[in-house]
């Protein structure tokens, strides 16, 4: 029986950065010689694709760099979107990487699912993609959605958790991306798991400095901002604990079509096993308060992690 625990979440990393070192060996010879290098093998070029997300764009610019760094050709299409968009795409078969997110992945496919926890909603996401799609090992990285408010509204009305919204007296209008309105996670699941009735104002900027803003000068009361983002810490709001799991625990996990082969495959699960979320966290931070490029914050990840 296969059980997703601890050790896969780092599954084989020496045996992967060992691949890697191995590729980047054949990938050394002259490109000219017939069969030299993975590119032959791999065919045409991995398209890799990212969100229309900073963070995420980062990671596909980390996979990116990591693969041609061991002879693969890459393509790729950054930002293309949200899921809604982004996933018919993967599934026609026109993006071959994607970096993704356990939790939210699988509530896209099984919006019921009970799971929770790390371990388990690996598993069921294995068994839930449609055929010709796979998830590759999940990084020890998280970067979930979650609520956060003031400081001074945690202060005044006394919450630190989504269990304490059900006992302020006054109106809680919720901020995020459009299709936060219709997500699981939305108006309607903190309705059905915390008995809190909100309502609902869009801003499209993925929990960036539109949303901060409109968050401190309560124009919504509480925003959706991704759990690595150092907008929370620079900005000193309080992120709301989810006693009652309304949120699915998160990794990050690469999602991956058939043409992705066990030789770019363990290049990858070895990035996955050396990101954690202090490094997402620090990254994020390098791209909103530093304005560096993704391109420059993943070639110094690669060189720091060692991993070509």
């Amino acid at each position: 029986m296969f059980t997703a625990g601890k050790g896969r979440l780092a599954a084989g990393a020496a045996v992967a950065v060992g691949a890697i070192v191995a590729l980047a060996g054949c990938a050394s010879g002259d490109p000219l010689d017939e069969g030299s290098g993975p590119s032959e093998s791999a065919g045409s070029a991995i398209v890799i694709g990212s969100q229309d997300y900073y963070s995420n764009e980062i990671i596909a610019e980390i996979y990116a760099q990591a693969l041609e760094a061991n002879g693969f050709e890459v393509d790729r299409q950054f930002r293309i979107g949200q899921r809604e968009v982004y996933l018919p795409e993967i599934e026609a078969g026109e993006i071959d990487l994607f970096p993704e997110y356990t939790g939210n992945l699988l509530q896209y496919y099984v919006p019921d699912t009970e799971a929770r926890t790390s371990d388990d909603v690996y598993a069921e996401l294995e068994g839930a993609l449609p055929d010709g799609l796979r998830v590759l090992d999940q990084a020890p990285a998280t970067d979930q959605d979650s609520y956060n408010v003031t400081a001074a509204f945690s202060e005044q009305f006394g919450v630190t958790s989504l269990d304490d919204l059900a006992g302020v007296s006054e109106p809680i209008t919720l901020g995020g991306n459009a299709e936060l309105e219709t997500r699981p996670y939305g108006p309607e699941g903190l309705k059905e798991t915390y008995g809190v009735d909100v309502g609902f104002t869009a801003i499209e900027d993925s929990g960036g400095a539109l949303t901060v803003k409109a968050l401190v000068d309560d124009q919504v009361q509480m925003v959706n901002i991704y759990s690595a983002d150092p907008n929370i810490a620079t900005n000193d709001l309080v992120t709301l604990d989810d006693p009652k799991g309304l949120f699915l625990a998160s990794n990050v996990v690469p999602l991956a079509s058939d043409k992705v082969t066990d030789d770019i495959a363990a290049v990858i699960d070895a990035v996955s096993a050396a990101l954690t979320t202090e490094d997402l966290v620090a990254m994020n931070s390098e791209s909103v308060n530093e304005e560096r490029s993704a391109e420059d914050i993943a070639a110094d990840w690669l060189s720091e992690k060692a991993l070509f």
